[in-house]
């Protein structure tokens, strides 16, 4: 099955939390698309670190975190799904 919309604005929204990787739900996609999910969800975590936010504002940094914190665990996810995907073929 093909991404629905643009890989970068699926990334946007991992990093928002309204979208989460399983295997179960990672089945639909082709090794391309996953690759391309990748490859977005390393643009995007490229753009939230070189957000500049102030050192008193705990409320900004939090959120910047979590963002990067759920890009890491979807490309954990994504990863280790292909290692699977590879090991089965």
């Amino acid at each position: 099955m093909a991404i629905s919309g643009s890989p970068k604005m699926l990334a946007y929204d991992v990093a928002k939390g309204l979208v989460s990787f399983t295997n179960a739900n990672l089945r639909k996609y082709s090794p391309e698309d996953l690759n391309a999910i990748m490859n977005a969800l390393a643009i995007v975590q490229r753009e939230i670190r070189a957000e500049v936010v102030p050192p008193d504002g705990t409320l900004q940094i939090r959120d910047k975190n979590q963002k990067l914190q759920r890009l890491n665990a979807a490309a954990g996810v994504i990863t280790s799904h292909i290692r699977q995907l590879r090991l089965r073929s």
